[in-house]
């Protein structure tokens, strides 16, 4: 007989062919919604008998088995007032042992279901645990696990983890940020290039070269005692070619047919085309990444159940505040409006952003939750990452002004708010990990990445910086991931700068960064403005301003790109500024007069609280 007995948010344990599996391994009474699907696989198992010691609350529905004898599914209800506890799950098998599984029923922490999510009072750090910090060495290689640590190579495995993020959490709420996305922590046992976590081989368990479940628990209790609200990366449209049900999948749907589908088409605009072949439509979502990344089939209800739960038992588990979802057009949208709807049932305010990377407004609001589409689809996605305003920022810094560009790009940009039912949830940024760093973007302009860092911060939207970016990290290659997702110096034994402390930082920098901050700490303190009306006018001279007021605060943003200083006339502006005659910069703390003209420095930000 095998026995298992799952302590209070264990480690899961690494499971092979001859283990017993359950998926979810445990969950929690006092959930909405009221059913419960198990996965459970192990050899021969679709022949088993199943019962369940007697508890109250719990009901064993259906036991469905599919083609392959090695799983079952197991459909449970669960009363509303059922208590937290445990039951048995026997599985009887003629002629073997039978098996037994104790499943635990979790207590809910107080106030689970009404955490508040990320907003746009927040800043999200973005950082990618391999290539942040390495805190605990011990980690860097694990036996048994395919790839190994090396530091050298740019596009293997580093050593970063999670307790490297854990020891500079300080660091990262006293610089300003509120809120920490991370990408992928899942386990990634592929051969190769696994480190930056898309490629995932297990669902329910953390890769032990990032840590354990245990830990990536430990730091969302950490982040929300310091007031980061933590944000999970999950990828529903494929997984790793490695994952353990590759060799031994439950029904032939369960991952698309690549020899039928190919590599996607990658043509986002299909998902509302209404013009669209059904055949293009298919393989957009049907076909694959990569042959390293298959294709998971969501149209199979039990996939369906699987992915809905699995992102539902990380919240609870880790304390989440947000998920960010990856590839989302790839996806069967149809599913993702129904897990969004599960997932915004239990956590009203939770927050889940979705990346969209197309630089056309119309194709990025298709998918925001209000948007009435002309095809009837209706999504229940509360937010999306903003790339239309990410191209448009490069191109407004580097292009020079005329009637259609340079300024006029931003502009046109938040123009098109007009498609959005919500644009301030949208997720405004200058980088991520899948582009060249800004600074290169910029092409190594300090004065153009002092103004970008200005709009970022304070126009409409939830900002998003990727780590790196306060020392002005670049890539020397475009298009290098290696460089452009290199280590954050300092985060190594033996680094000779430490970005962390500062040493070995060239003056330039420790000046950007600081002004970095400056502005951060500013704008955590006035969470409220940001949530505030946003108005802008029509670019001139080569300057942009912009306002944000929330009735109480009035904030004004002027952005000059010339190479020479120009004279702004308040006059202008009138219509918002009213009777208000000063406003202190942000940046060194002056007074400006605001019933005469001034003048704003060439290539120069100025950020104006007016009181």
């Amino acid at each position: 007989m095998i026995f298992f007995i799952l302590l209070p948010f264990a480690v899961i344990p690494a499971a092979g062919s001859d283990t017993l599996r359950v998926e979810p391994p445990f969950w929690w009474a006092g959930m909405r919604h009221p059913s419960l699907q198990l996965l459970v696989h192990y050899p021969g198992i679709g022949t088993a008998e199943v019962k369940l010691s007697p508890y109250p609350g719990v009901t064993l529905d259906s036991v469905i088995r599919p083609p392959n004898r090695n799983y079952l599914f197991l459909h449970l209800t669960l009363s509303s007032e059922m208590k937290p506890g445990r039951f048995d799950i026997l599985f009887l098998r003629k002629g073997k042992s039978n098996l037994h599984y104790g499943y635990i029923l979790h207590k809910r922490e107080t106030g689970s279901a009404r955490r508040q999510g990320f907003g746009p009072g927040d800043v999200i750090l973005l950082l990618m645990p391999d290539r942040f910090a390495n805190g605990d060495t011990t980690n860097d290689n694990i036996r048994g696990m395919r790839e190994k640590t090396d530091r050298t190579e740019p596009y293997g495995r580093h050593g970063g983890d999670i307790a490297g993020i854990m020891e500079h959490l300080d660091e990262i709420r006293e610089t300003g940020y509120t809120a920490l996305w991370t990408t992928p922590v899942l386990e990634n046992d592929q051969d190769e290039q696994s480190y930056h976590g898309y490629a995932i081989t297990d669902f329910y368990k953390v890769d032990p070269r990032f840590g354990s479940n245990r830990m990536y628990r430990q730091l969302g209790h950490l982040c929300r005692e310091k007031g980061i609200k933590l944000i999970m990366d999950m990828v529903f449209n494929h997984c790793g070619s490695r994952h353990w049900w590759m060799d031994d999948l439950p029904f032939p749907d369960w991952i698309h047919d690549l020899s039928t589908w190919g590599i996607t088409n990658h043509m986002h605009s299909l998902q509302a085309d209404p013009h669209a072949s059904e055949n293009d439509l298919l393989h957009l979502t049907h076909g694959w990444f990569v042959p390293s990344m298959p294709d998971l089939g969501q149209e199979n209800p039990f996939l369906q159940e699987y992915l809905i739960q699995n992102s539902i038992w990380w919240i609870e588990y880790a304390g989440l505040e947000g998920i960010r979802m990856d590839t989302y057009p790839y996806n069967n949208k149809v599913f993702m409006s129904r897990w969004t709807e599960r997932v915004l049932a239990e956590y009203p305010r939770f927050t889940i952003v979705g990346e969209e990377w197309s630089f056309d407004p119309a194709l990025v609001s298709y998918w925001q939750k209000g948007r009435e589409n002309t095809d009837g689809y209706r999504s229940g996605l509360p937010a999306l990452m903003d790339f239309p305003f990410q191209h448009a920022l490069v191109q407004a810094l580097t292009e020079p002004e005329s009637w259609n560009t340079g300024w006029k790009r931003l502009y046109t940009i938040f123009s098109d708010d007009q498609l959005y039912p919500d644009p301030l949830r949208l997720v405004i940024f200058a980088d991520n990990h899948d582009m060249d760093r800004f600074f290169r973007q910029i092409s190594g302009d300090t004065a153009l990445a002092r103004l970008g860092l200005a709009l970022l911060l304070t126009a409409r939207g939830i900002p998003q910086i990727f780590y790196g970016t306060d020392i002005l990290m670049s890539n020397p290659l475009p298009g290098d991931h290696g460089t452009i997702r290199a280590d954050y110096p300092g985060g190594w034994p033996g680094d000779t700068t430490n970005a962390f402390t500062g040493q070995g930082l060239p003056a330039p920098v420790m000046r950007f960064r600081r002004e970095m901050q400056k502005l951060l700490r500013w704008r955590k303190a006035h969470p409220g403005l940001m949530n505030g009306e946003m108005i802008h006018f029509i670019p001139a001279d080569g300057v942009y301003v912009f306002f944000r007021k929330d009735g109480k605060e009035l904030l004004m943003t002027l952005l000059n790109k010339n190479d020479k200083k120009v004279r702004i006339n308040p006059s202008r502006f009138s219509e918002i500024l009213g009777t208000h005659a000063f406003g202190t910069n942000l940046y060194d703390g002056r007074t400006i007069s605001l019933i005469k003209p001034f003048v704003i420095p060439p290539k120069t930000p100025m950020i104006l609280e007016i009181k």
